[in-house]
Parts: C-alpha cells; sequence; structure tokens
C-alpha cells in the first residue's frame, strides 16, 4: 500500500545538497589538512613564506595526485552552487578563488605545525585541483542537475533539510573506510581524550552476541534513516538493500586496502553476518510502521548501538590492522574516518528526532 500523495519539493531544492556537499567537504579539507591538531610552534616566520620558498626537492606522484584529487569535489560542489552567477566561467573562477583561498589558509597554518610541511607545490595542486573540478562541473552540470531533479522528485520525500539527511548518509558511508570500528559501529566515544576507558570484560560467545547486536541495531537505525527520506513505501523495500549493498562494497573496499585484496571480505565475521541477517528482518516489519514512527525508533537503535559499541572490548581485526593502516599516507585518512565515525551519531540523532517532529507535524 502506498503512502499518501505529498507535494513535491520546489525546484529551488535540489541546489542545497551541492551547497551542503560543498560546506561538508570544506570541513573535511580542513580536518585533514591540520591533524592530528598538537603540537603547534610559532618559529617566527610569516605563516605565508612559503608562497616564496623554492620548490620541494621530495615530492612523489601519489603527493601530487592526492593533493589534486582532494581539492576536485571541492571545486565541483562549490561550482554547482554557484551556477546561478551570470557568465559560464563565473562559477568555476569563484570556486577556484574560495578553494584557493582555503588552501592557502590551510597551508599557512601548517607553517605552525612540525608534523606538516607548508609547500607551494601543494598550493598549487590544491588550486589546479579545484579548477579542475570546477570544469567538471561545467562539462556534466546540466545533465547531472536533470537526472538528480528526476530522481529527487521520483524517490526523495519533500522533507524538510531532505539533502542535509542525505549528506549525513554521505558521511556515514565514508565512516566506514575508518578500521577501529566494529561492522557499522559508530560512535565510539572510548579513544576520544587520548586514553581507552575501561570496559567489560567478555567471554568469546558474549563478545559474539554483543557483536551482533551492534550490527543488527545499526542495520536498523541505518535502514529506518533511509526509508525516512524516500517517497512512497514500495520504493523504501527497494532502495533500502540497494544502500547497504552499497555499503557492503565500502566494507570491502576498506578491508581489501587494510589487508589484501584476496581479503575484502574479512569484516564478514559470524557475528556480522547473524547480525546484518537480525537488523534486516527487524527492518522488514519496522517499515510497515507508520512514517512518523521510524525516525524515533531509527534514533532509539542508533542510540543502542552507540551504547554497545562503548562497552565492547576493542575491535581485534582493527587492533591487528591499525599499525600498517596509519603508516605513510593513510595517517590523516585515519584521523579524519576516525572522527567522522565517533561524531556521526550525535549529528545523526538530532536529525531523526527533528524528521520525527516533522512527520507529525505533517500527519
Amino acid at each position: 500500500m502506498l503512502e499518501p500523495h505529498t507535494p513535491s519539493p520546489p525546484d529551488d531544492a535540489p541546489d542545497l545538497l551541492p551547497r551542503y556537499l560543498a560546506l561538508t567537504w570544506a570541513g573535511l579539507t580542513i580536518y585533514g589538512s591540520l591533524y592530528p591538531f598538537f603540537g603547534w610552534q610559532y618559529g617566527g616566520a610569516s605563516p605565508f613564506a612559503f608562497l616564496v620558498w623554492a620548490w620541494p626537492h621530495y615530492w612523489t606522484t601519489f603527493d601530487l595526485a592526492a593533493n589534486i584529487v582532494v581539492y576536485m569535489p571541492l571545486g565541483f560542489f562549490l561550482t554547482l552552487s554557484l551556477r546561478r552567477l551570470p557568465g559560464r566561467a563565473s562559477g568555476v573562477l569563484c570556486a577556484a578563488g574560495v578553494s584557493g583561498a582555503l588552501s592557502l589558509g590551510m597551508e599557512g597554518l601548517q607553517t605552525w605545525l612540525p608534523s606538516r610541511i607548508a609547500s607551494n607545490l601543494d598550493f598549487a595542486c590544491n588550486l589546479l585541483g579545484s579548477l579542475l573540478g570546477g570544469l567538471i562541473a561545467v562539462w556534466v552540470g546540466a545533465r547531472l542537475r536533470a537526472r538528480w531533479k528526476f530522481w529527487r522528485l521520483r524517490f526523495i520525500a519533500p522533507l524538510p533539510h531532505v539533502d542535509l539527511g542525505l549528506t549525513l548518509l554521505g558521511l556515514w558511508l565514508i565512516a566506514l573506510l575508518s578500521p577501529e570500528t566494529l561492522l557499522f559501529g559508530v560512535g565510539d566515544l572510548r579513544q576520544t581524550f587520548g586514553r581507552e576507558p575501561p570496559t567489560l570484560d567478555y567471554a568469546a560467545q558474549t563478545y559474539h552476541i554483543a557483536e551482533t547486536a551492534v550490527v543488527a541495531c545499526n542495520v536498523l537505525a541505518l535502514g529506518l534513516f533511509v526509508a525516512t527520506l524516500l517517497r512512497g513505501r514500495w520504493r523504501a523495500y527497494l532502495l533500502v538493500p540497494l544502500f547497504f549493498v552499497f555499503a557492503a562494497a565500502v566494507c570491502s573496499l576498506s578491508a581489501a586496502l587494510l589487508s589484501a585484496p584476496a581479503q575484502f571480505l574479512v569484516w564478514m565475521t559470524p557475528g556480522a553476518r547473524e547480525g546484518l541477517m537480525i537488523g534486516m528482518a527487524l527492518l522488514a516489519l519496522s517499515l510497515f510502521l507508520p512514517p512518523r514512527i521510524r525516525p524515533l525508533l531509527a534514533a532509539f537503535a542508533l542510540l543502542s548501538g552507540v551504547l554497545l559499541v562503548n562497552c565492547l572490548p576493542m575491535n581485534p581485526y582493527s587492533l591487528a590492522t591499525l599499525t600498517r593502516w596509519r603508516e605513510g599516507h593513510f595517517l590523516n585518512f585515519n584521523g579524519l574516518t576516525r572522527w567522522i565515525s565517533i561524531v556521526w551519531p550525535f549529528l545523526a540523532l538530532p536529525y531523526l528526532l527533528f524528521a520525527c517532529h516533522a512527520g507529525k507535524n505533517r500527519a
């Protein structure tokens, strides 16, 4: 049975998603540029002295490519957000200017971080990346907006701030790349303050049951989160499983990078497998609930998963792979994904409660 028809969102609503994504990517870039945020020292040099320094003698192709690729999404999203500016080149140039100012500020602050090296070559690569991203946005922007508008009117519920909810789901997928969590186990606060608080001592069978519960709670929470943002109950039945298929692909990619390509399913432990089955069964039943109830149940399941994660011992798989992941170029990326994994539930909970309130007002 389909849910009652609801009015379509205004034509300008899709423009909010690029803005949310641009702000989110800028925040992630700032975090990744200044991580690990300690050891600040003032050496007397101007923060912009790196602009006139000779180009660094030691650099790698990976460094150049990474600095270009990191700023391409920022230029892309900013250009889409600024598409209403007059002239085809205005959005690209403004996006490059904003991205360049951000890169300049980050490189300047890195002057005072002993663990980071300010570089005019990095700044040039960041600027090039933002320009490339902006040009791609101009090239595919019209077709992308038309396709997104079609899918939005067909599948996305006309909720207030639905674009923020979609952005939060994207952040959750990034959090899956963190090697320090159980499957879908976000919100681990135990190492936030530099030390691990005591946890309950579990036997192997008890740990297995608790891991199953963590996965089941988060499958239920995320599935209902996705269903809340969808228009029509039958589409929820189709698209929610596809979301978890994509999440499993992200987990497999992370496992392949952490361990070896042949071990891409190492995350599929017996507890994770049983948690997926139980969570999907509960989710299938929960989709028959009224739409205004789903966000409240999702918030309860998410909070339950967070409490369980913080009572479990550290994941043995995470401990075995963490050292290798933190080496080299993955140091900053690991800090970023871990931070997203920690804060995500505390961003999602207020949104789910707001969605529940909005659903009551629409009912």
